[in-house]
């Protein structure tokens, strides 16, 4: 017989003396009881707890425990007891299989006649585990105190030991089975006797003029829908069902280190994994590598968008929670969320979510969403977690079969909604290899030092008593304040770790030229002085070294070809590449999983050439004046840092470009920064912020063309964009159709918002919008000069 999770003989003595120790016996089956008595009467027991009689054995049953204390005077050591089965070992793991679920068997929790066979001949496939006691009476003062004094009756003592107790177990089955399934119990039951918890429930019930029955009726509901009720079986199966959707389309790459470290840290907080968003796969890819290295299951936050049947249900139960995409003024589902996310924290649980709301359009980050990351801020304001570490995570693949729909939504068609046969198409489509994927862990994030950095009124330096951050608006206003620095951090830690991929560099090269194809010397051209640039700013890259390879140009260029991106036309002398026609959204998907690493290089670019146009006596503050007007017209489509360290960023990239300048000092001799960048031969900004431009152009002439009083309506507007993008396309005014995309043109939309175009009020808003177009045809101008600057594009040419 094996037993676990035993307590040390010396620190029980030392506790129980000669009391009365009481089994808290977990069984299920006559089976499981059986072996239990044997242990409880077995000279084991008594000698290790240091107990004066045989122990007492009573059923871990909350209704049970209720009679027993109830007549209790005594102070027992409560020691909880169990019966773990396991499944046999198979490739050095114990993990249920599909031929356990068609054997009409659960190896987790078999049936009686298989725990008797089990008993009889594979004692390797069960243990008897047994938790860290505790006092009785330790158990009443720490529920008293919780209950703010209240001393407890026997009914809500016993509820209260009875989760103790199953707590204990867990965690010590977890020593025997691993991790990865450390899974909740009791949960609703739990926040629903939380004193603080009621107290919410009776102030809403009085403020709403609710029944208090009413109210917790409802409480339980939505605790109902939310919690995840985790099954290790399921977990099991679903990971061996899942694993195929990104195993035969990827060669998975995880930062192995990034983890340990994440483990030690993860033995004293909860971690809150706040992954980039491309793809389905992605919480299947991040759960396969975490479930390898042995982390317990992420409570994932999900959308109501997959609680089809089966998807929904099975997820449930693998610790997926489906929040309601909104719950307008329902302030029962509210707090219940909110307690719920408190309770997860508080117990450690991991939790994970994809906090651009969903997936990525354009292939790069998108502007984050808040209101999960308030509910942990409110968990440790409120102390109910000391705190908790926000764990950046960059997915980047290398080819996605569903980008082609994304893509399409881009231009007006409609998004294809999630269930059955969705499923069915999505699974045949991942059985064709798409290269890569690269799982990256950046630097883990205390929110609650980022929240005091960020001036959050709970959690920085106490205010004078006269300060306005007493008042709830300007509270309110410094909390979003602070909510808003720390969502950047995180968006700039994944930005940090993403890599740039062979299909980046490519697709870099194919889409910044117009309507031509490039032969393979063509490509190369391009793409070494980007790699060598990459390299000296130590950014993180793929496989790229197979560009190096006799053929590996050639093989990337082919695997495009085959995902209908890159179209190859051999007729001729040699092979020619170019972007497929009706692909351009596809390709810049590609390329734009990395472009963050070149757009400050790009502002350094477009604010030397206007430098060059406009001569100056401070070159130096016209240059800065200008790429600080370039990063405002960016700052919606990229993670910009705050001004000081903006500057910081550019003045690395001038010391890349003429390492003999110090920034301050006169800008060097006449066209010496301009020769600099031709030497590299490398300009960018044509490569990488034409698009973006290119849609504020058509966003910005539309507004310079409408009656200023009128209200713009954005749906009617944004299709308005599209069908005009397509024209002016076709005009040759824009560069290639990767500008006509409506989640561009929203962007542009926001931006046009926040300079105040929008306003029908503003009288001088018609000559604003004039104002901004004509600053973005400039702009094109000056991207149009980088190109016919650029020395790559000029071999190109030959």
């Amino acid at each position: 017989m094996h037993i676990d999770g035993k307590p040390s003989v010396g620190e029980k003595n030392s506790a129980a003396g000669n009391r009365r120790v009481v089994i808290l016996s977990a069984a299920r089956t006559k089976i499981e009881r059986d072996l239990l008595d044997h242990w409880c009467n077995s000279e084991y027991v008594p000698d290790d707890y240091g107990a004066a009689a045989r122990p007492d054995v009573v059923d871990l049953d909350s209704r049970v425990l209720t009679s027993e204390l109830s007549s209790r005077t005594d102070d027992p050591l409560l020691v909880p007891v169990r019966v773990v089965w396991l499944p046999s070992e198979r490739d050095g793991a114990r993990r249920a299989r599909f031929s356990d679920v068609l054997a009409l068997t659960n190896p987790r929790n078999p049936n009686v006649l298989i725990q008797k066979w089990l008993v009889g001949r594979s004692s390797d496939r069960y243990r008897i585990v047994v938790a860290a006691p505790a006092h009785l009476d330790d158990l009443r003062e720490q529920l008293s105190s919780e209950e703010h004094g209240r001393v407890p009756d026997a009914g809500s003592l016993a509820r209260y030991v009875t989760r103790r107790a199953v707590v204990a177990l867990e965690r010590a089955e977890r020593a025997v089975i691993g991790d990865r399934y450390k899974v909740p119990r009791l949960v609703a039951a739990q926040i629903m006797d939380q004193p603080s918890f009621r107290r919410r429930l009776d102030s809403i019930a009085a403020e709403e003029h609710l029944p208090r029955d009413e109210v917790d009726a409802r409480a339980r509901a939505a605790l109902d829908e939310l919690v995840a009720v985790q099954s290790r079986l399921v977990t099991d199966l679903f990971t061996q069902a899942m694993r195929p959707l990104h195993s035969s389309a990827w060669t998975v790459h995880a930062d192995d280190s990034g983890l340990e470290a994440l483990r030690e840290l993860n033995r004293t907080h909860p971690l809150v994994f706040l992954p980039s968003h491309r793809s389905y796969a992605d919480a299947f890819v991040l759960g396969s590598i975490l479930a390898d290295h042995d982390f317990p299951g992420n409570h994932l936050m999900g959308g109501a968008n997959l609680t089809f049947w089966p998807i929904g249900p099975i997820a449930r139960r693998t610790g997926t929670v489906f929040i309601r995409r909104s719950f307008g003024n329902d302030t029962v589902y509210k707090a219940a969320l909110e307690e719920y996310f408190g309770f997860l924290l508080g117990k450690r649980f991991n939790l994970e979510w994809y906090f651009e709301g969903g997936r990525t359009r354009t292939g790069k980050l998108r502007k984050p969403r808040y209101g999960l990351l308030n509910y942990v801020a409110n968990a440790i304001r409120g102390g109910r977690v000391d705190d908790a570490m926000l764990v950046p995570v960059s997915i980047t693949y290398e080819g996605l079969a569903e980008v082609a729909a994304v893509a399409a939504e881009q231009t007006g068609a409609p998004k294809k909604p999630e269930g059955l046969r969705w499923l069915a198409s999505y699974a045949r489509n991942q059985q064709r290899s798409a290269g890569n994927v690269y799982v990256q862990f950046g630097t883990p994030l205390s929110m609650r030092a980022q929240l005091a950095a960020g001036g959050d009124p709970d959690l920085s330096e106490p205010e004078p008593e006269e300060s306005t951050a007493h008042d709830p608006a300007t509270r309110d206003g410094l909390q979003r304040k602070a909510m808003q620095k720390v969502a950047f951090e995180v968006a700039v830690g994944i930005n940090r770790t993403t890599p740039v991929t062979v299909n980046s560099l490519v697709t870099l090269a194919l889409l910044g030229v117009r309507d031509r194809a490039l032969t393979l010397d063509e490509v190369r051209a391009v793409v070494a002085p980007v790699r060598s640039y990459l390299d000296a700013r130590g950014a993180p890259q793929g496989e790229v070294e197979l560009l190096d390879l006799e053929g590996g140009l050639a093989r990337v260029l082919a695997a495009l070809t085959d995902a209908g991106v890159v179209t190859t036309y051999a007729g001729g002398d040699e092979a020619v590449y170019s972007i497929q026609p009706g692909q351009h959204l596809v390709a810049a998907f590609y390329r734009n999983s990395g472009i963050h690493w070149f757009v400050n290089r790009s502002i350094l670019e477009l604010a030397v050439l206007f430098v060059h146009e406009h001569p100056s006596d401070n070159p130096v503050r016209t240059a800065w004046h200008e790429a600080k007007n370039l990063r405002d017209l960016l700052k919606f489509e990229f993670f910009f840092p705050d001004r000081d360290t903006f500057e910081s960023e550019l003045r690395a990239e001038v010391e890349l470009l003429v390492p003999e300048w110090e920034w301050g000092t006169p800008l060097p001799s006449e066209g010496r920064a301009l020769n600099a960048l031709i030497e590299t031969g490398l300009f960018m900004s044509h490569r990488t912020l034409r698009s973006f431009f290119d849609a504020q152009l058509v966003v910005a002439e539309r507004l310079a063309r409408r009656d200023p009083t009128l209200e713009v309506e954005r749906d009617a507007f944004l299709d308005e964009c599209v069908a005009v993008g397509r024209q002016m396309l076709l005009q040759g005014r824009l560069h290639g159709s990767e500008s006509v995309s409506s989640e561009l043109f929203a962007t542009a939309l926001e931006l046009a918002r926040n300079r105040g175009l929008l306003d029908p009020n503003d009288d001088s808003v018609a000559q604003k919008r004039r104002a901004f177009a004509s600053q973005l045809l400039a702009v094109g101008e000056r991207v149009a000069l980088a190109e016919s600057l650029d020395v790559s594009n000029r071999k190109a040419d030959r």
